[in-house]
């Protein structure tokens, strides 16, 4: 516990920096890009939200950028662990960001993808049927060499920036702060369901729910590597598997967008 009152100040402005780097950012402009688009004549349910947008209509420059996009979104992450070592303790082993118990931690992975992703897409499908949710576009799938590997990346890094960040990071300085388990894991949470805020009202609170039963699960085992690893797979089902899932069944998720789509909400990256 941090109780002299400079360290104090040194931590509040330590958790500001990073989420000013990091999800914080994302956080305040997904919320701008969900009133933005309240605002507009269309309900949610006619407006879209793209994920993985391209980031160039050329080939080559596309995929470069999207790599380094993805390599410097790292930094931030980077960041969190530097900070959370200590001389003699390994931030990785501090927050459970290691393989040691690889097996185990991708069995509790797996269990919660069906406890936390089933039920999420069955509320986004919900949402789309009331006009809540925007149509996702989760990414545009083609049969170039490189699109599934960068998808794949991309997964990654969402759940290494979200658990660790979310978890990892702000549950050990919030913890040092003197705040209590139930009152960091629903701060967290709802801080996840504005980062989340662009896709529509139902995301806000399946990412919410996710929070809470990912810092409850990190509460009781110690580690973020099965969220990081549930994470990743939720993500990456999202990404590769949806667009096939909308192909297969339009009439349950929506078409795929077209190429004149409706207003974006994505947030600023």
């Amino acid at each position: 516990m941090a109780s002299p009152q400079v360290d104090r100040a040194r931590l509040w402005w330590e958790i500001a920096i990073v989420l000013a780097l990091s999800v914080g950012r994302s956080a305040l402009y997904s919320v701008l890009a969900l009133v933005q688009a309240l605002g507009r004549e269309q309900s949610l349910g006619d407006q879209s939200a793209s994920l993985n947008p391209a980031a160039n209509a050329q080939a080559f420059w596309d995929v470069l950028y999207q790599f380094l996009a993805l390599f410097f979104s790292l930094a931030p992450i980077a960041l969190a662990i530097y900070l959370l070592w200590e001389p003699g303790v390994s931030a990785f082993r501090r927050i459970g960001l290691d393989f040691r118990r690889f097996g185990r931690d991708a069995g509790l992975g797996v269990v919660l993808v069906a406890v936390i992703g089933i039920p999420g897409l069955a509320l986004y499908a919900g949402g789309r049927a009331l006009g809540i949710t925007v149509q996702v576009d989760a990414a545009p799938l083609d049969p170039s060499w490189w699109t599934v590997p960068l998808l794949l990346l991309s997964a990654l890094r969402a759940g290494l920036t979200e658990e660790v960040i979310f978890i990892g990071y702000l549950f050990d300085r919030l913890r040092r702060l003197g705040w209590g388990w139930w009152t960091i894991i629903l701060s967290t949470a709802a801080l996840r369901g504005m980062y989340h805020a662009y896709q529509g009202i139902g995301p806000i609170f399946g990412n919410f729910a996710m929070g809470v039963v990912f810092g409850w699960c990190y509460r009781r085992w110690g580690r973020v590597m099965p969220l990081v690893i549930a994470h990743t797979l939720i993500d990456i089902i999202a990404f590769v598997g949806y667009p096939l899932a909308v192909a297969l069944w339009p009439g349950l998720f929506g078409p795929l967008p077209s190429p004149s789509p409706s207003p974006s909400l994505s947030p600023s990256p």
